[in-house]
């Protein structure tokens, strides 16, 4: 820092001796002298990261890309279905195409702060008509006329601010690392939407089981009801066992009219989720579930890679860095160096002849002086700015491992939940056969059938119900790690 200083010192001493051309010369030197970095050298800020999750008890490390292709982790579940609605998202999700265009404003920035490094060249013309007294008002308005007088100009400049202290190279680092903020975001959003996309597919597609099994109970309740309407009829049955049969039916019916809205909200927000009106999409009924797919995991120091959200806010804390730098600059002057040169004449014949050139060159040194502390308080302002965003770095870190945490301990509950229920599932469905066994040997009556019927149908329903709970949770711990979002493929290389 202080042989910096040295040579900045003897180079604007040499710019205030000598002609333009040694003023110009001594610029040029200054400009390819090392300037000074004014902001704090850029650490990544420590998180603690434990060795492997809590809940990851008897799992082992895998690289989520083997069962993954090409980052297309929906295809994990193997749906071509599903496959052909996420890519339609990619292409038309209106929250991502804002973030797209923001993305796009960060790297706009980015290329106007590395323009300021440069020199800027500007080319003026203008042509101005002007009057002047001459002293008395008889006089001057006797010789109004001949006072007017035209002046044609023409003016080449080029203008250079040198950046001896770094700000505008700071300055650019700030917008670099907020344009790959920013790039993170729309990958994080991306990743969002896929997940919700996903995740109401997959319960849709649960849906039309369950909607499966409730119209195949429907006709088994429909047939019941009509054996008992017949036994009643012949006097074999009373009409409690009608009604009861009845009421069993129109319930059953009712459930199953129940699934109709959800599987149309479920259809709406897909469609949505795709950039499209729902009255323009219609996703048809289908007989198959995804399979829960076996959810390779990820330790900790690869969860910082692979989660965008993660890599967007520690290149916010990059970009806060960097403006720390640009606020201490300005205790600093400003030096810039200005060349103009062009012609002025009368007469617009005449105007581009050597007579009337004019040149100037030199240099500008600005300083401010006295500010009643407002450089001061900037300078705090950006180191509060930057605390602010290390401390939500560390709060995302953490956030994710509890994201993930969580989803792990609610698939190992509801993968052990599943061997209990599909056991009462496999009880009930024994139970229903010997207690209509039993019915129609006459030993029991209807209503204890009935009873049996709806603990089966419970329990059926439970199954799926469960199903799509590990269904969406695989989802959302395949977003907790990151998905197929790789950071070095689609960042920027710095």
């Amino acid at each position: 820092m202080n042989f910096a200083h040295t040579r900045i010192h003897r180079a604007l001493k040499r710019l205030t001796q000598g002609r333009g051309s040694r003023l110009v010369s001594a610029g040029l030197c200054v400009a390819m002298l090392s300037a000074c970095t004014l902001s704090p050298d850029y650490h990544r800020p420590e998180v603690s990261t434990p060795a492997q999750f809590k809940q990851a008890e008897g799992w082992t490390q895998a690289n989520p890309s083997d069962a993954i292709a090409r980052g297309a982790w929906w295809e994990i579940y193997g749906d071509k279905q599903l496959d052909a609605l996420v890519e339609e998202l990619n292409r038309s999700n209106q929250t991502v195409a804002q973030y797209e265009a923001q993305y796009r404003q960060a790297q706009a920035l980015v290329r106007s702060s590395r323009a300021s490094l440069f020199p800027s060249l500007n080319l003026t013309t203008s042509k101005n008509r002007s009057a002047q007294g001459t002293g008395s008002s008889s006089s001057s308005l006797s010789n109004n006329s001949s006072g007017i007088r035209d002046t044609y100009n023409a003016q080449l400049g080029v203008s250079w601010e040198i950046d001896l202290w770094g700000k505008l190279r700071e300055t650019m680092n700030a917008n670099e690392s907020s344009a790959e903020a920013s790039l993170a975001d729309m990958a994080a959003i991306r990743l969002s939407q896929q997940s919700e996309l996903v995740q109401n597919y997959l319960q849709l597609r649960v849906i039309d089981a369950q909607k499966r099994l409730l119209e195949a109970t429907v006709a088994t309740y429909e047939r019941s009801l009509k054996m008992n309407e017949n036994q009643y009829r012949a006097g074999v049955a009373g009409p409690d066992a009608v009604a009861q049969a009845r009421t069993q039916l129109k319930s059953t019916q009712a459930d199953l009219i129940d699934l109709a809205w959800q599987r149309a909200q479920y259809e709406n927000a897909i469609a949505v989720l795709m950039g499209k009106a729902p009255a323009d999409f219609a996703l048809a009924a289908s007989n198959d579930i995804p399979a829960l797919p076996q959810v390779p995991l990820s330790l900790p120091s690869q969860l910082l890679e692979r989660r965008p959200d993660i890599a967007s806010a520690e290149r916010k804390v990059m970009a806060a860095n960097s403006n720390i730098g640009v606020s201490r600059a300005a205790y600093f002057p400003d030096l810039s160096l200005s060349m103009n040169g062009g012609y002025s004449s009368s007469s617009f014949n005449n105007w581009i002849e050597l007579p009337n050139r004019y040149w100037s060159v030199g240099p500008q040194l600005a300083l401010t002086l006295f500010d009643a502390g407002k450089r001061s308080a900037e300078v705090d302002r950006t180191v509060a700015v930057y605390d602010q965003t290390v401390a939500q770095y560390r709060q995302t870190v953490l956030d994710g491992f509890k994201e993930v945490e969580n989803y792990l301990v609610q698939l190992k509950v509801y993968g052990d939940e599943a061997v209990v229920r599909q056991e009462a599932l496999d009880a009930a469905r024994e139970s229903l056969r010997l207690t209509e066994n039993q019915y129609k040997a006459g030993l029991i009556g209807y209503l204890d059938v009935v009873n049996v019927q709806t603990t089966a149908l419970s329990s059926e329903r439970s199954v799926l119900t469960l199903l799509q709970g590990r269904l969406v949770a695989s989802v959302q711990l395949i977003a907790a790690l990151g998905g197929g979002w790789d950071l070095q493929r689609e960042l920027p290389a710095e």
